[in-house]
C-alpha cells in the first residue's frame, strides 16, 4: 500500500474523531450550563423532592424538618441536586448531539427505525421517575415512619417518669436526598426495559419466543434486582418486581409485534419462507444429494 492510500484511508477516521470531539464539547458545555442553572434554583428543587416526606410526616401530625449532620452537608446537597438536575435538563441536547454524530452513518431505513426509540427512551425514564415519586416513595416513607413510637410516662405530677422511650424521625438532608434519588433512578432505568428489548428485537438479537422461554430466569433476575436497588422493605421490593415483570411481558408483546411487521414486509418482497416450505426445500436438496451420490461411479 502506498503512502497516498494510507493518507486517504486515515482522513475519514480523523474527520470522525474531530466530529466526535466537537459533539462531546457541545454536550459538556450544555451540561455545565444546565448544572449552573439548577444550582441557582436548588432550593425549589429540594423543596419539590421533600414533598413525599413532608406529606407523610403531616399525616402523623409531625413537623417536616431535616437536619444537617455535617457543616458542609448543605453545600454537597446543592451540588448533588445540581448534577442530577443538569443531567436531566441537558439530556435532550446531549441526545441530539449523539444523534448528529451517528446519523450520517445510517441508512434511511435505519434512521426511521432508530428515531422512535430515541424519543421513547427519555419518555419512559420520566414515566418511571414519576411513578417512583408519586407512588413508590410515599408508600415506602409511610412504611419506614411506621416504626416510630410515642414515649409514655408513668406516675403523676412531678414524680412522673418516662418508662417507654420515644422513637422520632430526625433525618439527615443528604441521606434523605440519596434515598430519594436512588428510588427515582432505579425506576427510571427499569422503565427502559421495553425500549431496550424492543430495539434488540428490531435488530434481530432477541425474539419473542426466546424471551418467553427464559421467563423463569427473568423472574429470578428481577427478584435479585429488586433486592439490590431498593431498601430492605418488602413493600418496595414487591412493587418493583411487579412493575419490572409487567414491563418484561410488555416487551415480549412489543418484540412479537416487531417480528410480525418484519414478516409482513418480507412477504410483500417475496423473501419470506415458512418453516414448512423450508423443510420441503431441505428434503428436496437431501434427495438431490442422495441421487447424485448414487449416480457417482465408484
Amino acid at each position: 500500500m502506498s503512502n497516498e492510500e494510507i493518507d486517504d484511508s486515515s482522513a475519514p477516521l480523523i474527520e470522525h474523531l474531530t466530529e466526535l470531539r466537537t459533539r462531546l464539547i457541545y454536550s459538556v458545555l450544555a451540561f455545565i450550563v444546565a448544572m449552573v442553572i439548577c444550582f441557582t434554583v436548588w432550593n425549589p428543587i429540594f423543596n419539590f423532592l421533600t414533598h413525599p416526606i413532608c406529606g407523610a410526616l403531616a399525616d402523623r401530625g409531625q413537623d417536616c424538618g431535616l437536619y444537617l449532620i455535617k457543616l458542609q452537608e448543605g453545600f454537597f446537597v446543592a451540588i448533588q441536586i445540581s448534577l442530577l438536575g443538569g443531567v436531566a435538563l441537558a439530556f435532550p441536547f446531549i441526545a441530539y448531539q449523539m444523534w448528529r454524530f451517528v446519523a450520517p452513518g445510517l441508512y434511511r431505513t435505519e434512521k426511521n427505525a432508530f428515531l422512535p426509540f430515541l424519543f421513547a427512551s427519555p419518555v419512559m425514564f420520566f414515566l418511571g421517575a414519576a411513578f417512583a415519586y408519586y407512588v413508590v416513595i410515599p408508600l415506602a416513607f409511610n412504611f419506614f415512619l411506621g416504626f416510630q413510637q410515642v414515649g409514655a410516662l408513668s406516675g403523676e405530677g412531678e414524680a412522673a417518669t418516662q418508662d417507654i422511650a420515644g422513637i422520632t424521625f430526625q433525618g439527615s438532608v443528604q441521606e434523605y436526598l440519596s434515598l430519594t434519588n436512588k428510588f427515582i433512578l432505579a425506576f427510571g432505568l427499569c422503565f427502559q426495559l421495553p425500549v431496550l428489548l424492543t430495539l434488540m428485537g428490531k435488530a434481530g438479537l432477541v425474539s419473542a419466543a426466546g424471551l418467553g422461554s427464559v421467563r423463569k430466569y427473568a423472574v429470578v433476575a428481577i427478584l435479585v434486582l429488586a433486592a439490590l436497588v431498593t431498601p430492605p422493605d418488602v413493600i418496595t421490593q414487591v412493587i418493583l418486581f411487579v412493575v419490572v415483570y409487567g414491563l418484561y411481558e410488555i416487551s415480549i408483546l412489543l418484540v412479537r409485534r416487531v417480528e410480525r411487521k418484519r414478516e409482513a414486509e418480507l412477504r410483500e418482497q417475496g423473501l419470506w419462507f415458512d418453516d414448512d416450505e423450508e423443510g420441503q426445500d431441505d428434503d428436496l436438496m437431501r434427495e438431490f444429494d442422495e441421487d447424485d451420490a448414487g449416480d457417482t461411479p465408484r
